[in-house]
Formats: C-alpha cells, sequence, structure tokens
C-alpha cells in the first residue's frame, strides 16, 4: 500500500509525505474520519513510505518494524486470568489486510470468530507493545505500531500506553486509527498530532470503480452516489448487487399485482417473502423503504435527488407517479411497521399478506 493507491485523499497524503521527507513528523499521529474513508489505508501507506527507505522493503504488510495493535476477545479455550494480545489473532488480521485496508469492526469480529463478546485492546498487549518498542530497531531505521480503533483500549491499557507515548524511544512513530476520538482518553489525545479525513470525494470514487472494480462510468456514477464518500458502502453496494436484485424484483412484482388486485398472486408473494430469514426480511424492508424515497422524489425530475440504479430508474418512469403526496406517508409507516413486527418476531405469512392487501389499497390512492 502507498500513497497512490489510497482512494482521494490526495491533501492528507501530500501532508504526511512532506512532513516525513522533511523530518518534522510527530512521534505520534491519530487519522481520524467518516467510516471507510480510508484511515487504516494512510496508515499502511506512510509506514509504507518510512520503512521502504531502508534495506528491507516492505511487502505487502510485511515488515520486522511494522507492528500492528488492534481490538481483540477472549476465547473460549483461555482461562479468566489470560489477557488477550493481538499476536493471538495476528494470523486473522493478516489475511484480512492482505484482502485490502477498507474494513469494518464487524468484519473484523466476524474474522475473528466472534459472537456477544465485546473487543478491546487489553493491558497485555499494552505490555507487549512496549517491549517491542523498547527493542532496537531490526533495519536501524523507524519501529512503526499502527494502532487501530485506540479507544478501543480498556483503561489500564490506555494508562499504560500514555507513559509510552509521553516518553518514547527514537525514531518511534505511533499510528492511531480511530474511529471515535472523544471515546479516547484525553491526556492521550493531548499528546498526538490530529489529522482528520474527509470523505472520498464522488469523482475519486467514481475513478476508483472504474479502475479498480472494472465498473462502467453510468454504474460507477450510481454507486459513488449511493455510497456517500465511504468506500466500505461502495464495496458493500457491490457485494450485495446480487440480493437487491432479488428485492427488486420482488418490489416490482408487489407493486404490480397490487395495482391489478390480484389476490392470489399477493398470497403467494407473501408466502415467499415470509420464507427468506428474519434479517433477510428486515434488509427487503429497508430496500422498499429506499425504493419509496426514490419513486417519490424520482417525480422532481433532479437527477442530483436520484440515487437509483439503471433498472430501479427505468420501473420508476412510469411507476413512480403511483408514489406521491397523498399516499407515501402511508406507505412509510406500513413498511416502517412490518419491519418492526419482522424484528419482533410476529408471524412472517400474516404480516407481509396484511402489508400486501394495505399495498393494493394505498398504490389506488389519489
Amino acid at each position: 500500500m502507498t500513497f497512490s493507491d489510497i482512494i482521494g485523499q490526495e491533501e492528507t497524503a501530500a501532508r504526511l509525505r512532506s512532513l516525513a521527507d522533511d523530518g518534522h513528523l510527530p512521534h505520534a499521529i491519530m487519522l481520524c474520519g467518516p467510516d471507510g474513508c480510508g484511515k487504516m489505508a494512510m496508515a499502511i501507506a506512510l509506514a509504507t513510505h518510512l520503512l521502504n527507505k531502508g534495506t528491507y522493503q516492505v511487502r505487502g504488510i510485511s515488515h520486522p518494524d511494522l507492528h500492528f495493535t488492534f481490538p481483540t476477545i477472549k476465547l473460549k479455550k483461555w482461562n479468566s486470568e489470560y489477557k488477550p494480545v493481538s499476536d493471538d489473532f495476528i494470523e486473522q488480521w493478516s489475511e484480512m489486510l492482505q484482502d485490502g485496508p477498507y474494513f469494518s469492526l464487524s468484519q473484523w469480529m466476524q474474522a475473528m470468530g466472534a459472537e456477544n463478546q465485546q473487543a478491546i485492546i487489553t493491558v497485555g498487549e499494552a505490555s507487549d507493545v512496549i517491549r517491542r518498542m523498547m527493542m532496537k530497531s531490526n533495519q536501524g531505521g523507524w519501529k512503526i505500531n499502527i494502532i487501530w480503533l485506540p479507544e478501543r483500549m480498556n483503561l489500564e491499557c490506555a494508562n499504560k500506553m500514555l507513559k509510552l507515548i509521553e516518553e518514547p524511544p527514537a525514531q518511534t512513530l505511533f499510528i492511531m486509527v480511530c474511529r471515535e476520538p472523544e471515546q479516547l482518553l484525553e491526556t492521550i489525545r493531548s499528546r498526538v498530532q490530529r489529522y482528520d479525513m474527509k470523505r472520498i470525494p464522488d469523482e475519486a470514487m467514481e475513478q476508483a470503480l472504474t479502475d479498480k472494480r472494472g465498473l462502467n462510468n453510468d454504474d460507477a456514477r450510481r454507486i459513488a452516489r449511493v455510497a456517500g464518500g465511504n468506500w466500505l458502502a461502495a464495496l458493500e453496494e457491490l457485494n450485495a448487487a446480487g440480493e437487491n436484485k432479488l428485492f427488486f424484483d420482488y418490489f416490482v412484482t408487489l407493486m404490480r399485482q397490487a395495482y391489478i388486485k390480484d389476490l392470489r398472486e399477493l398470497k403467494r408473494w407473501s408466502e415467499s417473502a415470509a420464507a427468506m430469514g428474519r434479517e433477510q426480511q428486515r434488509r427487503l424492508m429497508a430496500y422498499f423503504l429506499r425504493m419509496l424515497r426514490e419513486a417519490f422524489m424520482y417525480n422532481f425530475h433532479n437527477e442530483a435527488l436520484s440515487y437509483m440504479t439503471a433498472d430501479e430508474e427505468r420501473f420508476c418512469t412510469k411507476f413512480a407517479r403511483f408514489i406521491h403526496e397523498g399516499n407515501v406517508i402511508g406507505f412509510q409507516n406500513l413498511f416502517q411497521r412490518a419491519t418492526r413486527d419482522i424484528g419482533q418476531n410476529a408471524n412472517a405469512k400474516i404480516v407481509f399478506f396484511d402489508m400486501t392487501m394495505q399495498v393494493a389499497v394505498l398504490i389506488h390512492t389519489t
């Protein structure tokens, strides 16, 4: 990962590179910004830039003077006194980073096999960091510790890390990748240099989608607008394309059968939707709410307000007129109520059949 590999963020990249080249880089920095803006990518790019000046070049994320600290969970096989450390999950961490530096906490929890645990950075990790950073550099240059989500340090760990940050060894760099900086100890925040990264510009997002993912210009533009500067959201849109196509078909079928009031087909539709798992049903309803909004906004004929795929937009050219001021709130309340009922484990067949009957009424409301 180099600075040129980061999506957007040229301003922050140029500033950090300049500080590194001029020898003015502080010993502890904190990268903040919205989800999916590339904070971890920036941290790895900076570390790569510094370490590649030595004789041992960084290969991927592998370098003897590059270390990672991140939240962990306690596995059942460990006794109650054991304090998990990052090295316990370094294999899973390395595999995830090899897939790219853009990932979420939920993805990391899944990679660790977490159930209902809360991931934290323990005092055991602080002891490991101190030991590593006090050792002599393998290449005689920088020793770098990237701390992902430092706000996840428990109090004992944070206090122990504070002492190291206050008096770090020579040529030691701490790069904190922070999601909720307000949750970090004020004493630590006051001792690091903070850099705030912004959402990825739509233009940079579109370019990355065409260059890295092979999308055509129209699809890239649509996904970039939906993602809202969040590369993780853009990837989720790509990964969800198959499911969203399924949801689109469900939406189209429901609206068409409701319009002609085909009770037999509506019953069949409700039984099919009821056969889905609860979480998928909730995602279905979230999709319905989005399509409701898009159909309503389509009536204003303002492209800047539209966030639809090509198929969705083609459908809305004829369908949008059926979603208007007289029924849009009714539709919204109906879909939200169905979502709530599903979340409360109501009988899905009853929930969906009742919903289809209400849709048949609302779609004819003038």
